[in-house]
């Protein structure tokens, strides 16, 4: 929307005895200047061009004044805009990478797929929008500040709370499942961090994005956990870090990836192949439920592809980022394309009036 509008209309009045002036000296002109027996000689020449454009002389004057006044009445051009201020959310995600997460009961896109390349999928929607999503799409989270913990037998943060999403994505990709380092021999190298890494320490997590959030400025904090096995290492208990963040008014969205009992994982035959073996594993439902319960949050159970996304799109409607509408006039001056041109027309005047049509007494 646009408009224009008189910042200091009453300068407009100036126009009125301006114009009296103007009348008053274009009358003035047409007084005999020379006394004479007759002028009925001269009345019959020819009114030439010149003698037309020195009558109206004083109009240009006019003209030029009339647009300085409209410059002091100063004009503006405003321009409306809808302004909305957001007030974004605290979030803090805690991915389990341990090793059940290898497990391949999910599908993505017609394939099959392991638990965590699903949940990275799923959290990149989140963050970023998605219209493939269930419900019509998620449409990101452009205003929370979001971070990244994963986790598997000890909690890293990956990326610390941000507004720039497209570095935390990108983060997200280098989050993986640990991996055998083998020498030339095939002997694991990194045995017992394996093991280590293979593990689930949920405490630790939690504790770890209480520790990033409680400092935050934001009113709303929120953990999203998400983990597929049940929590079997670290130093902080589940107990002790769901004590911490109702303490600190964070709530807890806690998500069980997958189902219990025996689910297909990817192995290495004795002849080299890539095959599938039935291993067991069990979500501790327990545990994720008493998370989020202790803290206000909620718990889900997501078993394949279309129940994630439809979590989080839950999470997306339970969390909204508040924002207020503001409306608001940027005015941009216009004084100068009036107070130039009528700058030039009196200066046009007084240049004619003293040289080409200067008036002799």
């Amino acid at each position: 929307m646009s408009g224009l509008r008189l910042h200091d209309p009453l300068w407009l009045v100036l126009l009125v005895p301006l114009f009296a002036a103007t009348v008053f000296a274009v009358r003035r002109q047409r007084r005999t200047a020379v006394l004479y027996s007759s002028v009925q000689l001269l009345k019959s020449l020819p009114c030439t061009f010149a003698l037309r454009v020195k009558r109206r002389l004083p109009w240009v004057r006019f003209a030029g004044l009339a647009l300085a006044v409209a410059a002091l009445a100063r004009p503006q051009h405003g321009r409306e805009e809808f302004r909305v201020r957001t007030e974004g959310i605290a979030i803090q995600m805690c991915i389990d990478r341990s090793g059940s997460m290898q497990a391949l009961d999910f599908e993505l896109d017609g394939k099959r797929a392991n638990r965590l390349a699903v949940v990275k999928k799923a959290f990149r929607d989140f963050v970023a929008g998605s219209s493939r999503a269930l419900g019509g799409g998620l449409p990101g989270r452009p205003d929370d500040l979001i971070g990244l913990i994963p986790f598997g037998g000890f909690a890293e943060s990956a990326c610390p709370l941000t507004l720039d999403h497209g570095a935390l994505l990108q983060v997200l990709d280098t989050v993986k499942i640990p991996e055998p380092v083998e020498d030339a021999r095939g002997r694991v190298l990194n045995r017992e961090l394996l093991e280590e890494e293979m593990a689930t320490a949920i405490g630790d997590a939690v504790a770890l994005g209480v520790e990033r959030l409680k400092d935050v400025s934001s009113k709303t904090k929120v953990i999203i956990l998400l983990s597929d096995g049940e929590s079997n290492a670290g130093i902080a208990s589940p107990e002790e870090g769901a004590a911490a963040a109702k303490a600190f008014g964070i709530k807890i969205y806690s998500i069980g990836v997958g189902t219990t009992g025996r689910v297909p994982f990817p192995a290495v035959d004795p002849f080299g192949r890539q095959v599938l073996v039935s291993r067991p594993v069990r979500i501790d439902e327990k545990t994720l439920s008493m998370l989020a319960e202790k803290t206000g949050g909620r718990y889900w159970n997501a078993s394949d592809t279309a129940t994630l996304e439809k979590v989080y799109a839950e999470i997306d409607k339970l969390e909204k980022t508040q924002t207020e509408g503001r409306l608001y006039t940027e005015y941009r001056e216009l004084y100068a394309h009036a107070l130039l041109p009528g700058l030039a027309l009196i200066l046009l005047e007084l240049v004619l009036s003293a040289t080409r049509f200067r008036s002799l007494p």
